[in-house]
């Protein structure tokens, strides 16, 4: 009985042909009833049984499955030069790892009323209503091994305000001498495809492009700094106006680099090729219930 409740709980409330994304414990404590599975149980019960396995219907996330045909391929590429070898050959001193992307729309919003500071007892208070005084797109690069980030403002995104964004960057020493600078990025409009390494080794010919497999952006480390930034640096957004965002932005920058150590990164390959094969076995298990 114990294990047909927990099975019961496991399915999709739509296989059961019921009008719910997803159940409670009274919803699968009903159908339980309902199916005749047991005359009587109560709510407490079912959460103690599902307790015990920790399944809880009523919790979902998102989830994305590889689309990519060559996943595997190019998302170890960008797990090799994590771990600090590029096609077999270990990196050199002079040889650096550059993640990079681009925060969109960031607001710069002017509150109706000033914030409050916090006090004893009591939280910071900020005024719900605002004033929007434009947005800035936010392209920043960073540095994996050296845990240094370089970051500009820009209207908007596109290929010109990304070479902008490269050329700041390799102007710079010790980039300017690397042997190597491999940039991993997105697939975004900004950098995407087979161009963009075009013109990226055309202009600067130390640079070797790096691309994440579609819908694999949790791969670039720079996305990790921007959570930082957005937690540490936009949240709550307070700013009066376009130029105090730029400068929150610069001085975050700047301040960030003085505390920053590289990410402790320890997703590897091993890593990948489980989770890889979780994804196969996922999808043979969704086509056999689809036959």
């Amino acid at each position: 009985m114990i294990v047909q409740v927990k099975a019961l709980a496991c399915e999709l409330p739509l296989s059961r042909g019921l009008p719910l994304s997803r159940m409670s414990i009274a919803d699968v404590g009903r159908e339980v009833r309902r199916s005749g599975i047991v005359a009587r149980i109560s709510d407490k019960t079912v959460w103690r049984w599902l307790h015990e396995d920790a399944i809880r219907p009523w919790q979902h996330r998102c989830w994305i499955f590889p689309r990519d045909p060559d996943f595997r391929t190019k998302a170890g590429r960008i797990l090799d030069l994590y771990e600090g070898h590029w096609e077999g050959t270990p990196l050199r001193e002079d040889e650096f790892i550059i993640s990079t992307d681009e925060k969109t729309s960031i607001q710069a919003r002017r509150p109706t009323h000033s914030p409050l500071p916090p006090a004893p007892r009591r939280a910071m208070r900020n005024e719900h209503e605002y004033e929007r005084q434009g947005a800035w797109a936010y392209l920043a690069a960073w540095d994996v091994r050296r845990a240094k980030i370089y970051g500009r403002c820009e209207r908007k995104t596109g290929i010109v305000p990304f070479g902008r964004l490269v050329k700041q960057f390799m102007t710079q020493e010790p980039y300017r001498s690397a042997r190597r600078v491999f940039w991993t990025m997105d697939n975004g409009s900004s950098h995407r495809g087979q161009a963009c390494i075009d013109r990226m080794k055309q202009r600067w010919s130390t640079v070797v492009p790096v691309h994440t497999p579609v819908h694999a952006s949790w791969l670039n480390q720079v996305e990790i700094y921007f959570s930082i930034l957005q937690r540490k640096a936009l949240t709550p957004n307070d700013l009066p106006s376009l130029e105090a965002l730029e400068e929150r932005l610069h001085g975050f920058a700047q301040y960030y680099e003085t505390i920053a150590r590289p990410f402790e990164w320890k997703f590897t390959r091993k890593d990948l090729d489980s989770l890889l094969d979780r994804f196969d076995r996922h999808q043979e298990q969704a086509l056999s219930a689809a036959a």
